[in-house]
């Protein structure tokens, strides 16, 4: 795998768990209140949407009011563009 296929890999992972933390909004808040610091928090996050380290910096990351169906259509467009950009497409 060359540089730009992993950068993209990369981007498209978090990408991915961003995608996932939307759709289960619901969850990933009440992961987060019932946690009680923000390393278990990531942890049960992680565990919640089944994404790395990676991902899950990235969700705990996001500002709340990305939480919207605008933000998560634009999330699943860039999405599909990064994976438009993979020789195996996914």
């Amino acid at each position: 795998m060359n540089e730009d296929e992993r950068r993209i890999r990369d981007h498209l992972m978090i990408v991915d768990a961003l995608l996932r933390a939307v759709d289960r909004r619901d969850e990933v808040f009440q992961m987060i209140e019932d946690s009680e610091d923000v390393d278990e928090a990531r942890r049960r996050v992680g565990q919640l949407l089944g994404v790395g380290e990676l991902g899950t910096r990235a969700v705990l990351d996001m500002q709340v009011r990305r939480f919207t169906r605008e933000h998560r259509r634009r999330l699943a467009s860039e999405a599909e563009e990064l994976r438009s950009k993979l020789p195996d497409g996914r």
